[in-house]
């Protein structure tokens, strides 16, 4: 049975006088939690959850990472870097860097295998717009952009991945999707899954990533191929956070 994971993505938010408060209130309610659980915060933070997380049930991790080890790339982060701060995950191809940095299928590919090799849970992020959804094309799009990352990895590598399913059109607008319609992408996610690698994946975490929070999160997580939550806005307030990790226990 796949272990639960529920991850906050903090987003462009934080302060440190912010985040040491809000970190200090989720490791206190993590007690007797089944679940695992992770921050992925701005990278300026990175140390300062180092610092405090350390030794804890909580992990911690980046937003972004370069497929590049290293050089001439101004503003970039390296996997060696999120490797001094201890990170144990990255999340890879948010909407968000797809949208407004115009990262493609490629470089998503790209930067999950700079991840892999590093050894760092590369939290691979698939989803589609409103538009592509009303077309009837949310099956093909997930396909396409869950294909590249296959494409570029190993079989044996299938294990090491997380999925974050995010329907663009869900994130941050309050709307969500039903239950059923998340276990459906997730469903063929596995399944794409398994003609890489079968028993690979029946292991891989597949987490939902759109506008999931505590009212609606035990009956998301209670479909079988939904196993965790990407949080935005809700993993900024420690008891809506909790909430939704003890959802899944």
């Amino acid at each position: 049975m796949r272990r639960k994971l529920v991850v906050g993505n903090w987003k462009m938010n934080g302060s440190r006088t912010s985040n040491a408060v809000l970190l200090s209130e989720i490791v206190a309610g993590l007690a007797a939690s089944g679940a695992a659980s992770a921050v992925c915060v701005p990278a300026p933070y990175l140390a300062q959850c180092q610092a405090q997380l350390a030794g804890t049930a909580l992990g911690w991790g980046a937003q972004d990472v370069s497929a590049h080890a290293s050089g001439a790339y101004t503003g970039e982060i390296s996997t060696a870097m999120l490797q001094d701060f201890g990170c144990g995950y990255v999340v890879i191809g948010h909407s968000e860097r797809r949208a407004y940095h115009g990262e493609s299928d490629a470089q998503v590919a790209a930067k999950t295998v700079a991840a892999l090799a590093a050894g760092i849970t590369p939290i691979v992020c698939i989803g589609e717009t409103l538009a592509q959804r009303e077309a009837g094309q949310t099956d093909a799009v997930v396909a396409q952009q869950l294909g590249a990352v296959l494409a570029a990895i190993s079989a044996d590598d299938v294990a090491k991945l997380v999925l974050a399913y995010e329907p663009v059109w869900a994130i941050g607008t309050g709307k969500t999707a039903t239950p059923q319609m998340a276990q459906d992408v997730h469903q063929v996610l596995r399944a794409q899954l398994a003609a890489k690698n079968a028993v690979a994946a029946t292991g891989v975490q597949i987490l939902y990533g759109g506008s999931m929070k505590p009212e609606n999160a035990k009956e998301l997580m209670a479909m079988p191929d939904i196993d965790g939550g990407l949080i935005g806005g809700a993993a900024l307030k420690a008891a809506d956070f909790l909430a939704i990790i003890h959802a899944a226990d």
